[in-house]
């Protein structure tokens, strides 16, 4: 864990938890029945009028698929000690994931792969990386290379790409629906254990989403 994890100023946790669930698209009801517990007392919770336990910011930052990294800001902002360590990917103790991730990079060989951060800053790639990079402005190679930036700059990857119009809404499109993938497993095969869970079709969705496409390069 880093010091600025500890150091980061907070809100009322029942203010986080609201910004997560929006920040999410989950109303309170659908919350409150994914996470198993009553909308009144996730209402509670929210304006601050109800103290959460521990177990129950962790239990409501795993239904909201928060990063271990914001878990720990939850944490600390209900009055509790962070529980997630965070260790820099070139650190000795991240050797074997760099192996791993080294591992599935030269299996997509001879096709490019690169590994992004949550910033989409290129940490990674394989070594035919270059077949997507070669004629993109230098400037844009220069580290970090942010692989959206890449993609999306006219000096880029952009005009070798035939459905560029499709690709803006693809990552934000892509994360809603794993999420709402999840939230159907939740329901369909709930956990041992939890009470009152509710079956619904895994199929059933909110109204049509646009689809991800992959890139087509001239």
């Amino acid at each position: 864990m880093t010091s600025a994890t500890v150091a980061r100023p907070q809100s009322p946790i029942g203010e986080m938890l609201r910004q997560w669930r929006e920040r999410r698209r989950i109303s309170q009801l659908d919350l409150a029945i994914q996470a198993d517990i009553s909308t009144r007392h996730l209402s509670f919770v929210e304006t601050g009028r109800s103290s959460p336990s521990r177990d129950m910011v962790l239990h409501l930052a795993d239904n909201l698929e928060v990063p271990l990294r914001e878990r720990n800001h939850l944490l600390l902002a209900a009055g509790y000690a962070p529980v997630y360590g965070e260790s820099a990917l070139d650190s000795p103790q991240m050797a074997a994931v760099r192996q791993a991730v080294r591992l599935v990079l030269k299996a997509h060989e001879p096709f490019p792969a690169v590994v992004v951060d949550r910033k989409w800053n290129m940490v990674d790639a394989n070594a035919t990386i270059a077949l997507l990079t070669a004629g993109a402005a230098p400037h844009l190679l220069e580290p970090p290379v942010n692989v959206l930036r890449l993609s999306l700059h006219p000096q880029g990857v952009a005009p070798r790409i035939v459905n560029l119009g499709d690709q803006p809404a693809a990552p934000r499109d892509r994360g809603h629906r794993r999420r709402r993938a999840q939230r159907a497993l939740r329901r369909v095969a709930p956990l041992p254990g939890r009470r009152g869970a509710r079956r619904r079709d895994p199929r059933a969705g909110r109204g049509g989403r646009a689809a991800a496409h992959p890139h087509r390069r001239r």
